[in-house]
């Protein structure tokens, strides 16, 4: 199985496969999160007669949906559930996160380090990333768009699937054999699952869309999933494992804290001496923890001051060493 390299950074953990030198696979986790894998108690709050589904309540007042419930498990019982799928945040709803009642011991949701293991691969934590890249791909997601010759994708987290839209001047046809290999990097750089529409252009002639049918087969080789073939109107839902947020979806629902771990993570790697300075908008800094200051400067031996201004945009944030 492939290698995944780790790097356990401040307020944010990622993954990354690389081939040739570039990022094709990755993952984020975020520490805090109920996430799956967790086993936790809970109260049972609600259950429709006769359901086996029911909503539970942590301890903390969260809500998860819990499937498969005893005959005999009633509302007010304490329960212990493990999580199969975390919350996850489309366009203006949160999805719940989902459990089943267990008899498993109490205990946190594995580590992606843990997950990845299990799932087969070779896992190596590192300090750095050794391939640049993050910063590309984290823009792309931030952005929603990613370019190909040809054309461009527009990736939308909606409430009922990600949604990715084709663009380009070229005709129908080769264009949507164009984007194809683009979509499949897509899905895995920014870990993609669950339901997934692809909106190619129409094309009319059912040869040219058994072609975009049969170069997806060739470019998802590999991502475990299952897919219609092409309609006539161009349209290809694909469905894949789901057990949390997408990158997609993490950085578009939270984009302000997901820059502001950005900006500390390009912090961390300011090789010049001094006292760290980030500059950032005031809505960047107001996710910039006491903690997250203090593992900072813990890391760079260094001393670390934020200083914020609304004139600059919160995307552009930047990190320097000063001398005073």
């Amino acid at each position: 199985m492939a290698e995944w390299l780790i790097e356990d950074g401040i307020g944010e953990t990622r993954a990354i496969r690389i081939e040739s030198g570039e990022i094709v696979a990755a993952k984020v986790a975020w520490p805090g999160e109920l996430a799956a894998g967790s086993v936790v108690e809970a109260k049972l709050a609600s259950r429709p007669a006769g359901s086996k589904r029911g909503t539970a309540v942590l301890t903390d007042g969260t809500e998860v949906l819990v499937d498969r419930l005893a005959k005999d498990a009633s509302e007010g019982a304490s329960i212990r559930i493990e999580v199969t799928r975390a919350e996850i945040g489309e366009g203006s709803r949160t999805k719940r996160a989902q459990a089943r009642p267990t008899d498993k011991p109490l205990r946190p949701a594995p580590t992606l380090a843990d997950t990845l293991k299990a799932e087969g691969h070779a896992v190596r934590a590192v300090h750095r990333f050794p391939a640049d890249g993050w910063d590309d791909l984290a823009s792309d997601v931030l952005d929603g768009v990613m370019a190909f010759d040809g054309g461009s994708l527009i990736l939308s987290p909606t409430p009922a699937m990600t949604l990715i839209d084709i663009d380009g001047a070229l005709a129908p046809g080769p264009l949507a054999l164009a984007a194809v290999p683009t979509i499949a990097d897509a899905l895995r750089r920014f870990d993609i699952g669950g339901s997934i529409g692809v909106d190619f252009p129409t094309i009319e002639a059912k040869a040219d869309r058994r072609a975009v049918d049969d170069a997806l087969e060739k470019a998802l080789s590999g991502f475990a999933h299952e897919r219609t073939a092409m309609n006539g109107f161009g349209f290809v839902q694909i469905v894949s494992r789901l057990t949390g947020p997408s990158i997609l979806h993490r950085y578009r629902r939270h984009r302000m804290a997901s820059l502001a771990r950005l900006l500390v993570r390009r912090a961390e790697g300011v090789t010049e001496p001094g006292t760290l300075v980030l500059h950032c908008h005031p809505a960047i800094a107001s996710f910039i923890s006491d903690d997250w200051r203090a593992q900072l400067a813990r890391r760079t031996g260094r001393q670390v001051r934020i200083e914020s201004d609304g004139a600059l945009a919160p995307h552009a944030g930047f990190a320097q060493a000063v001398s005073s």
